[in-house]
């Protein structure tokens, strides 16, 4: 654009002629438009869908942890579910600048109404009513009228919405509930006011709670109500400077960054992997872009030479990138919001990952979120469709109107540094360690190499074509397609574009995918030796007692049964509670029990051995040989890390300790779950039989059996639903590629008729003309398949040693999907030749005379 015609306000291109322009291309050719529209809308709706998803879900589980939690200041919560001393009470409630204490105790319960109810679980609350209608009034419930039981009463019970709905409660109605070990039956005496419409929450007399379910002298939590005008960190200095090792301080934003965190990683990394598609999607719109303005190059030199300027010409086919994207980005969002939808309704609010059961989220507008997605799909098209843009601006109208080949001389060498140096800096970002918890430079790093290695495609389709270009003894139409493909490597590299993005995002999460599969696969024969496995459901607080182990123990068709006691642990108020796994270890052979990760180290004299996970490592710093303290029994019992071990069970860290060093620092001996070794000759389902015969009347209804093929079986079903999303992924980057390869060599071919008419006019055949197009498009096709591979190979790494371990802590073996990479460069071989042929066709039906009138 010239200074005066910018003075002048003169429009850079006349809107006339772009809709002329824009209007006629797509009239003549709609199905590239359409297909990168298609592009950008996948990649917004799988990012907008997995926010959408997300963010509703972390709203309804904040939303009932404030239900549960009340309106506190803040709270004193116990490390564990066996609570804390109930004497630490009084004498918070006498700190200075606390107004009012509320006790309460709480824990995990269950329905006793049949499978259905026992697999759900509710939250049991038990309140001194007086003190909570200070603190927590939200809480507090009254009888209802009719129901003639008192508010102390303790077979009184108040139950939420959502708790009635999933017991079959009615008001007046007995009930049964079972928790911390205790089968109990109450009479359904109101509905809690205050509760979330999606908690389940049971509310019931602090000393009932207390009594019938073996909790006297320990309390889980303490509600805390500031005195007006008190200084929050003052007070919270007096108050921690009180606390038992078995007691923990949070406030409700550390209690909303716990539940964040809980699923931050996983949100993170779909959300991450639907950009990925995206860029994917972006690819796929530069390579229609090039097509396009490599077909209407003559048009474009005629226009230029009528007056046309250079920017104008750039700016409208940038302008066409952006309605591309503008229209994708519209359906994108659109589509978003139903694949939201069905998610929630088949999957969950956390789309499978297993991180907000029990929570239904509501899905609520999200205008400014649509916008965001929208604006980076309309950003990606834009980008996508300057280099295009910028190379048709560089052409000379003169050689245009007459060449309709690359527009870079073939004899030059095409240039692969920019591509090293992308692939290089994706290297180093591969390194770095992550920002704020997250492997946001591994993506990074994953973008790079993906750039890269489509930026080094010219010249590594003439690398790999350059040793068949120099042989003599090729069939003419082998020779022809290779000569073809070697002096034309631009437009070679801009269908091998949208087939190596395609490709590799596809092979690098299908080889993440399986590696991760394969790895919990051997991890689970690895942990899974016994016959029979029992586990009892909502036994937090206390389980089997010694009596009942007995009992277990002795069953005809036993062997040996091997008990271990579960517990969950907050070692930190802001982070998700790790697991404690009291089990019979043998310090001298930790190894017979659990999968260690290298040697590990001797026990010193005297000290209390526990391995930790690889999480546990990652997220608290720790490693053989290490020193470190438990909050258990009451104290911080110091303990020496023996070694670390893998677990793919536990995101957030788990800890292992021999039972009976367990049993000696907290005086607790019930167990949760075993191990049982059948006798020779007994069979499974009836030892089973006996064993259930044998348990507690209470916790018999809660007590799971499985064996280990059926724990392996519902172990790599949850991990199927919760890669749900990421086969999805490759489901779409395949159907994606297949689309893209398509109409690449349709496009290629139809311009290149006159090519065909010139060939036509010197001797060859249509029989020739068709196998060099097969040719071609094989070749062409199996360039982009290896090139994909090699690419998806070294993505797969930086998913498998920087994104897994830095998002969930745990390191894998690379297993790779031999057959499916076999399949996958067999249809691309077939899509890309058969393409080549069917479009050939077409372009050879207008006849030899038609194809070259142009140059008489």
């Amino acid at each position: 654009m010239t200074a005066a015609a910018a003075i002048a306000g003169e429009p850079l291109v006349n809107a006339t002629t772009a809709r002329w322009l824009t209007a006629g291309e797509w009239r003549a050719h709609p199905g590239r438009a359409i297909i990168g529209a298609l592009a950008i809308a996948v990649g917004v709706a799988l990012g907008f869908a997995v926010h959408l998803v997300n963010r509703a879900a972390l709203d309804s589980f904040a939303s009932a942890i404030s239900t549960v939690n009340g309106a506190a200041d803040m709270q004193v919560h116990s490390v564990s579910p066996a609570g804390f001393a109930e004497k630490l009470y009084p004498v918070l409630a006498r700190v200075e600048g606390v107004a009012a204490v509320s006790p309460v105790v709480e824990l995990t319960a269950s329905g006793d109404g049949g499978a259905a109810q026992r697999r759900k679980r509710l939250t049991l609350v038990g309140l001194d009513v007086l003190r909570a209608a200070q603190v927590t009034p939200s809480l507090v419930a009254a009888p209802m009228q009719g129901v003639g039981i008192a508010v102390f009463d303790p077979e009184a019970l108040y139950l939420s919405r959502a708790a009635m709905d999933m017991l079959h409660a009615r008001i007046g109605g007995p009930v049964a509930l079972v928790a911390a070990g205790q089968r109990r039956q109450f009479i359904v005496a109101g509905i809690v006011p205050g509760a979330d419409a999606a908690e389940a929450l049971a509310v019931l007399d602090i000393a009932a709670a207390q009594w019938r379910f073996g909790q006297l002298g320990r309390l889980q939590r303490l509600d805390i109500k500031l005195a007006d005008g008190a200084d929050r960190d003052t007070v919270k200095a007096r108050i921690a400077e009180l606390l038992p090792a078995d007691a923990t301080l949070t406030s409700a934003a550390q209690e909303a960054q716990r539940s964040d965190a809980m699923s931050r990683a996983y949100r993170v990394n779909l959300e991450m992997l639907a950009m990925v598609a995206l860029l994917t999607g972006g690819f796929l719109v530069y390579s229609a872009q090039s097509l396009a303005v490599a077909r209407r190059r003559p048009q474009f030199a005629l226009l230029r030479v009528l007056g046309l300027r250079r920017g104008a010409l750039v700016a409208q086919l940038v302008i066409e990138g952006a309605i591309v994207g503008v229209v994708g980005a519209a359906l994108g969002v659109l589509l978003g919001h139903g694949l939201a939808d069905l998610a929630v309704t088949r999957l969950g609010g956390d789309l499978g990952g297993g991180y907000f059961r029990g929570v239904t989220p509501h899905l609520a507008p999200a205008p400014l979120a649509a916008l965001a997605f929208a604006g980076i799909g309309v950003a990606v098209a834009i980008a996508s469709s300057i280099v295009p843009a910028l190379a048709a601006g560089r052409a000379r109208p003169a050689v245009a109107l007459k060449n309709a080949g690359d527009l870079v001389d073939p004899r030059r060498r095409p240039a692969a540094l920019p591509g090293v140096v992308l692939v290089s800096l994706g290297g180093l970002a591969a390194l770095a360690p992550p920002l704020w918890g997250l492997p946001l430079l591994g993506y990074a790093a994953m973008a790079l190499i993906l750039a890269g290695g489509i930026a080094v495609m010219p010249a590594l389709a003439r690398a790999l074509l350059a040793p068949l270009q120099r042989l003599a003894a090729l069939p003419p139409a082998l020779d022809l397609a290779v000569r073809r493909l070697w002096g034309a490597p631009e437009q070679a590299a801009v269908a091998l574009c949208g087939i190596v993005a395609s490709t590799s995002l596809m092979v690098a999460m299908a080889v993440m995918v399986t590696s991760f599969r394969g790895s919990v696969d051997a991890w689970l024969v690895a942990v899974l030796p016994s016959d029979v496995y029992l586990h009892v459901e909502g036994a937090e607080a206390a389980g089997l007692d010694g009596a009942a182990q007995a009992r277990l123990v002795a069953t005809p068709g036993v062997a040996r049964i091997a008990f271990v006691r579960q517990m969950p642990l907050r070692l930190a108020a802001d982070k998700p509670a790790v697991m404690l796994s009291a089990q019979p270890i043998d310090p001298a052979n930790p190894s017979a029990n659990l999968p260690l990760i290298g040697k590990g180290v001797a026990v010193p004299k005297g000290e209390t051995a526990i391995w930790v996970s690889e999480p546990m490592g990652w997220l608290y710093g720790l490693k053989a040989g290490d020193r470190t303290r438990l909050p258990i029994g009451g104290a911080a019992q110091p303990v020496f890390v023996a070694g670390v071990w893998r677990d793919y069970a536990r995101q957030f860290g788990a800890i292992a300790i021999a039972d009976a060093d367990f049993a000696r620092l907290t005086g607790d001996a019930t167990k949760t779950e075993a191990a049982v070794t059948l006798a020779p000759g007994a069979e499974a389902g009836a030892t089973i039989k006996a064993l259930r015969q044998r348990l507690p009347p209470g916790l018999a209804p809660q007590t799971l059996f499985a064996e280990p093929r059926q724990m392996r079986a519902m172990a790599l079903a949850i991990f199927d639903k919760s890669f749900a999303v990421t086969y999805a992924l490759e489901a779409i980057a395949i159907i994606i590629g297949l689309i893209g390869v398509a109409t690449s060599f349709s496009a290629q071919t139809l311009a290149r008729a006159r090519e065909f008419g010139m060939l036509r006019h010197i001797g060859v055949t249509r029989s020739q003309i068709m196998a060099m197009l097969a040719a071609e498009g094989a070749g062409l096709g199996l360039v982009g398949g290896i090139a994909g591979l090699g690419l998806g190979l070294v993505m797969a790494q930086v998913l498998i040693h920087v994104v897994n371990p830095q998002s969930f802590h745990w390191t894998m073996d690379t297993i790779l999907p031999w057959g499916l990479f076999a399949a996958l460069v067999a249809a691309l071989v077939a899509a890309a030749a058969g393409t080549a042929v069917i479009a050939g066709r077409r372009a050879l039906s207008a006849g030899a005379v038609r194809a070259v009138r142009d140059d008489w």
